[in-house]
């Protein structure tokens, strides 16, 4: 398995059975198609390994336990953070829920100030919604530079005492941006607030070190890592996660329960209550082994040369508005002048082409930009240069149709 300079074909498409011949699947942000190391742990973990973990004493609930230790361990290696450190949670959504919920619900008094950015997923402004309606906080919102990054000279001049939590997209699901993290986690840092970052676009696509970005907390889902659907993770500095109630009630998230009081578990255990998603945890070992294997600068490399091809292609067509930075982490987002996105997507589709279309879960920044949706593509390992001349032969075809 290894993976092939700048834009040609990689080798490693015969790992991905779902990717037929002829078919550009260019929908990564949204979710990656899955190796098969990933399909067989998965396929073992059911077929020929499986138990409850944490629980039984019986040997193979011992060395599933192990197993799932040993995920929760290489997750940690993977970002940089501690086993401690490490929650496993539904997806990116569910570790930004309980941060708002049991960090910012208890910390956060009326008064107090969340900074989010224009470009944030809905699931980085909605749970801080919520929380601020609860506890009477306010919202304010970093704008964007002129080409189209998170502002972080404006969030440096709007940042006050008050700021208690910075919540930032690592990387734009629609722009493809890469946000200074270090710098951002400073610039809260500088006024006594936490930071959280939401990862999801970025762990596939590059190398992410949570100790040298010097965050608080950190989310990603799997499932846009090659890995299965519904497992995530949050990692939290210890003493944050220490000092924070659980999420939910139930098992494994004890200590001792009676009917007089109940005393919890330490983090992590303290915020994984109910039997874990188990095959999905040894499914997102084996896809961070999988994207180690071919190494996350050359991923990065790889994508980045697709996204400037891309961008030197669809330039050339008069009707097409692209959107973001020119050096956006595997992401090119774009308008066809007088036709809607699904439109778009629709024609690409009969071309065998698969991109998303829509407001991609980021109506603010949609405002922002003056669009209602716009189509995207996104790349993954298994993309190439002819996915690339598929799309901007569709993207002919939308132009010939629709005048």
């Amino acid at each position: 398995m290894s993976l092939t300079e700048g834009t040609r074909a990689l080798d490693v498409i015969a790992d991905f059975p779902a990717i037929p011949a002829g078919w550009a699947y260019l929908d990564t942000a949204a979710t990656s198609q899955k190796p098969k190391p990933v399909l067989d742990a998965i396929n073992r973990a059911y077929g020929e390994t499986y138990a409850t973990v944490h629980r039984g004493v019986y040997q193979r609930s011992a060395d599933m336990t192990l197993a799932f230790e040993a995920a929760r361990q290489r997750v940690a290696k993977f970002i940089g953070g501690q086993e401690c450190e490490i929650v496993f949670v539904r997806g990116a959504t569910e570790g930004i829920n309980l941060v708002a919920q049991c960090w910012a619900g208890n910390e956060l008094k009326a008064g107090d100030r969340i900074l989010l950015s224009t470009l944030e997923h809905h699931s980085n402004i909605v749970p801080w919604q919520m929380v601020a309606e609860k506890v009477c906080a306010e919202i304010d919102v970093v704008p964007l530079t002129a080409d189209q990054r998170v502002d972080l000279d404006a969030m440096s001049a709007m940042l006050t005492p008050r700021h208690k939590m910075v919540a930032l997209a690592h990387v734009s699901n629609v722009l493809g941006s890469v946000l200074d993290a270090k710098r951002a986690a400073a610039l809260a840092h500088s006024v006594g607030a936490k930071i959280l970052i939401d990862g999801c676009q970025a762990v596939p696509r590059m190398p992410v070190n949570v100790a040298e970005f010097d965050c608080d907390f950190y989310v990603f889902s799997g499932h846009k890592l090659y890995g299965p659907t519904g497992i995530g993770v949050l990692w939290g500095r210890y003493e944050l996660l220490d000092a924070m109630p659980p999420y939910q009630g139930g098992g494994s998230m004890i200590d001792r329960v009676s009917f007089a009081g109940t005393t919890y578990a330490p983090p992590p255990g303290r915020f994984e209550a109910g039997t874990p998603h188990i095959t999905g945890v040894l499914g997102l070992h084996a896809a961070i082994d999988y994207v180690e294997g071919i190494g996350l600068d050359r991923i990065h490399a790889h994508e980045t040369a697709l996204v400037r091809r891309a961008r030197a292609a669809l330039s050339k067509i008069n009707s097409v508005q692209l959107f973001g930075p020119d050096d956006a982490a595997g992401i090119v987002s774009f308008a066809v002048e007088g036709v809607h996105p699904h439109d778009v997507a629709t024609i690409l589709d009969e071309g065998n082409v698969a991109i998303r279309a829509g407001h991609h879960c980021a109506q603010p920044l949609m405002d922002a930009l003056g669009v209602p949706a716009t189509a995207r593509a996104s790349f993954g390992v298994y993309n190439g240069a002819a996915d690339i001349d598929a799309l901007v032969k569709g993207i002919e075809r939308v132009t010939r149709i629709f005048g």
